[in-house]
């Protein structure tokens, strides 16, 4: 070791505090860009390993595959393991639930039955063909009882559609009208089956599925020309797949091929370019804050002790220290603090990741509905990833103050007149400031400007602390406004309706063991004609809604939704309605749905849009869906509210559709009345046993009665959401605290660095009030600064990040207020609680010391 980086390393030993708060700064940095990493790599893990789980562990389906087309896709070099598959449905005739009439026969090679999860509660699986594996549902829900070893002989063959030829599936409900099945059973084959176990109901069979799962075997060393389903693990998953997937169905011959989209999302592959953009938008702007944060943290702490250490390399140029060796030195101190900082800065991350973890797997299970539990995942990409920003952002921390030292003089150096070079014009201030605030707030300013540097490190460091908490606050509520408008927005459990049923009929349900609460309502389909003038941009811009414009005036499909009393008044409260807009009039007042989330399929985003443009007031006439353009309105209605919040139960329409709530009675004389009396009406119930509840309901045998169950799907949603909010909201607390410490970091340093300064105003007479006083207007003028630039900046960071979304999500660019606010207060606060911190520690020096003292 040379004489320049021995000296160096005695210059760190003799500044231990200047040297630990550096040491600090790059572990906390460290640990932020491994905790995100870390955390963003386990999160993905848990879902891929939850997802396996719940639907198997597969990548690619080929559909229809022969013998021939399974050997070439077991060849495939790419390809892991292969699960081969096929279905069918045979008539349960004993069934007593008239929604689920069949048995739905899924037969799995033995790599399937091992990938795919069944959850045995009696029995064994099967093992040979014939052998199968019956639901728990038959005897519970069907009230038909088979024991293990009974025969079933089966006739089984495919749902039809009869009105589109199309062939249904598990998550196609039944169709029927009144007591008439309508699809029909295409019997293919005729099986003899024997039961050598018990299963509970699969994860993958929808509530509303009209067969119960039977899971039996297939020998895929004997398909003897039977058709299967191949489904594919492959090895390396990626956006490669399909066209390796499209590549291998041209060769073989085979038609069709889906994609596992829910696990394949996961491992960031997707054949969706807008969704792709917007994923690497997203990424890319959030891991660019991230770097200018750590950025900015570590070179902080380097570069506001830059005048101190000036002195230091002035004097080695003295001694006859060159340019190179003074640099270098700046640079081993890079090294040496590097080398310290990196290993305890992952280490502190990974462990912060897993005690996040430890706390989240106390209650993950119940509260998120998941299996699995949160592991802390360390790939080498996050490692090297870590390690690459780590030492990046220490280079070019150090490169700035090194070259700056390496061309300071000697002289220079030693007096400090590269730190201090002022004429009067630059210290000036405002006699308006000594006038509103005092002689402490101006000198206060002074010291400001006099130390420029040091100013301009701090007000950075505060700037960038504002931009990181802004900047992700804004993208996490993009992230859940993203996942609102993708998912289907379910409030309850339950939906009932029939078209022979009346209110006292389906209100009795609210009654049942286990529901909570029922919202009835009446529906009914009408049209109104609205001026072009009216129609937002997402209609005029639609070229099939568009081209329907006739004279100036565009058709509407109207769905009326009639609540009673009770529940009326409670969706009035919800909205914050006035109810005397709603009271009785020549002209009813109706509650309009304003706003509207759908997925545009030909630019394949999802697009929120207002419904049509109109104001409080405004009166819409209602005509007979089936009527002629010249034909007489049916009522006139006023709108007395908007909102884009719907009622209990109501499902919103597409673009082109209006959804108008208005009171029961509303239209009781009325022809829309009658129409209304015609439509099945509905009530939508919430459950805490949503299964024993529509259990109980479909006893009743009734089959005008549909029951829909969505209680499955939005518990899925309200997981996903949870999780979400688990990772952004964690990710938001961890940017927060950084954000602290970097303020804090850089005040306090600033403020110790100032000492000799201090005791020079206390050695003239400044007295502990006054001291105080400039201490907090020096705060302010940090504050504003740092808001001038921070806020302005942060909005254009978050305008980007709304560009990088739109390519998914189309929605307008809202500004997050609450937290802009929440930001100003807390800027102030901190600064001002640093400071006085940072001042407090310093109050008691010895006035005579200190000014004597070189080093802290």
């Amino acid at each position: 070791m040379n004489i320049i980086n021995k000296m160096t390393l005695r210059h760190l030993r003799e500044n231990k505090r200047r040297s630990l708060v550096t040491i600090i700064g790059v572990i906390i940095s460290v640990s932020m860009i491994t905790a995100v990493t870390t955390l963003g790599s386990s999160f993905l893990d848990l879902m891929i390993r939850q997802d396996i789980a719940d639907n198997g562990e597969w990548h690619v389906q080929y559909l229809d595959t022969n013998e021939k087309q399974v050997e070439a896709i077991r060849d495939d070099a790419n390809t892991k393991a292969v699960i081969l598959s096929n279905d069918g449905y045979a008539q349960l005739e004993e069934s007593q639930n008239a929604y689920k009439p069949y048995l739905y026969v899924r037969n799995y090679n033995t790599s399937g039955l091992k990938s795919f999860p069944i959850d045995l509660t009696e029995g064994r699986l099967p093992e040979k063909e014939g052998e199968v594996v019956i639901s728990e549902g038959i005897r519970q829900n069907a009230l038909v009882t088979y024991n293990i070893g009974d025969e079933l002989t089966l006739e089984i063959g495919e749902r039809i559609d009869p009105s589109s030829g199309y062939v249904l599936t598990q998550n196609d409900g039944l169709i029927r009208e009144d007591e008439t099945i309508l699809e029909q059973l295409n019997i293919e084959d005729t099986v003899t089956l024997t039961v050598v176990g018990t299963m509970a109901r699969p994860d993958w069979e929808p509530t509303w599925s009209p067969g119960y799962t039977v899971v039996g075997f297939i020998d895929d060393q004997e398909l003897n020309g039977a058709k299967v389903d191949t489904f594919v693990a492959l090895n390396d998953v990626d956006n490669s797949i399909y066209s390796e997937a499209k590549q291998l169905m041209t060769e073989q011959n085979i038609e069709r091929v889906a994609y596992n989209s829910s696990l394949l999302r996961y491992y960031g592959v997707t054949n969706d370019d807008g969704l792709r953009k917007t994923l690497y938008g997203f990424g890319g702007i959030i891991m660019a804050v991230i770097v200018i944060g750590s950025i900015s943290l570590i070179y902080n702490a380097f570069a506001i002790s830059v005048s101190e250490r000036s002195r230091y390399l002035g004097m080695l140029a003295s001694v006859g220290a060159t340019k190179r060796q003074k640099r270098n030195s700046v640079y081993f101190e890079g090294m040496v603090i590097g080398g310290i900082s990196i290993p305890l800065g992952i280490l502190a991350g990974i462990t912060g990741i897993a005690f996040t973890f430890l706390f989240i797997n106390a209650f993950a299970e119940k509260a998120l509905n998941v299996t699995e539990k949160f592991e802390v995942v360390v790939t080498p990409i996050t490692l090297l990833l870590t390690l690459f920003i780590s030492s990046v952002t220490i280079f070019i921390s150090c490169y700035l103050p090194a070259r700056r030292a390496s061309k300071i003089s000697a002289i220079d150096a030693i007096r400090q007149t590269q730190d201090v070079r002022l004429t009067s014009k630059q210290v000036k201030t405002s006699k308006l400031v000594r006038r509103l605030f005092g002689l402490e707030a101006e000198i206060g300013l002074k010291n400001t400007k006099r130390n420029r540097k040091r100013y301009l490190v701090t007000v950075f460091s505060l700037v960038i602390s504002i931009v990181l908490f802004l900047v992700v606050s804004y993208f996490t509520d993009r992230l859940e406004q993203s996942l609102d408008m993708s998912q289907a927005d379910y409030d309850f459990d339950i939906l009932v309706n029939g078209s022979t049923l009346d209110q006292n009929d389906l209100r009795r349900y609210e009654s049942l063991d286990h529901v909570t609460n029922g919202t009835y309502f009446e529906n009914a389909t009408v049209q109104t004609m609205v001026s072009k003038s009216q129609l937002p941009s997402a209609i005029t811009k639609n070229e099939n809604l568009a081209s329907t414009i006739v004279d100036g005036k565009f058709m509407y499909y109207v769905s009326l939704y009639q609540l009673d009393d009770e529940s009326f008044n409670a969706y009035l409260k919800q909205i914050g309605a006035p109810v005397s807009r709603f009271e009785d009039g020549d002209v009813p007042g109706a509650v309009l749905i304003d706003e509207i989330s759908y997925q545009d399929m030909d630019q394949k985003k999802f697009i929120t849009s207002e419904t049509v443009e109109t104001e409080i007031g405004d009166t819409f006439e209602l005509r007979d869906e089936n009527a002629t353009g010249d034909a007489a309105p049916l009522k006139t209605i006023q709108v007395g509210a908007m909102t884009d919040i719907a009622p209990t139960g109501v499902m919103t329409g597409s673009l082109g559709w209006l959804d108008v709530i208005v009171r029961e009675g509303t239209f009781e004389e009325d022809a829309i009345g009658d129409l209304m009396k015609q439509s099945s009406p509905s009530i939508a119930l919430n459950t805490d046993d949503p299964e024993d509840t529509q259990q109980v309901i479909e006893a009743e045998q009734n089959l005008d009665l549909y029951v829909f169950n969505v209680s499955e799907q939005r518990e899925q949603q309200e997981q996903m959401l949870l999780l979400l909010s688990i990772f952004v909201y964690g990710f938001i607390v961890l940017i927060s605290l950084i954000s602290i410490a970097n303020i804090f970091n850089t005040i306090s340093t600033s403020v110790s660095l100032r000492r000799r300064e201090f005791a020079m105003l206390r050695s003239v007479g400044m007295t502990p009030k006054g001291f105080n006083k400039m201490v907090y207007y020096e705060s302010i003028f940090y504050g504003v600064k740092a808001l001038a630039y921070g806020i302005p900046i942060s909005l254009l960071i978050m305008y980007l990040i709304y560009r990088a979304q739109i390519n998914t999500f189309d929605a307008p660019f809202t500004l997050p207020w609450n937290s802009i606010l929440f930001v100003v207060i807390m800027i102030f606060m901190i600064v001002g609680a640093s400071m006085l911190y940072s001042v407090s520690k310093i109050k008691k020096d010895n006035i005579i010391d200190r000014l004597k003292q070189e080093n802290d």
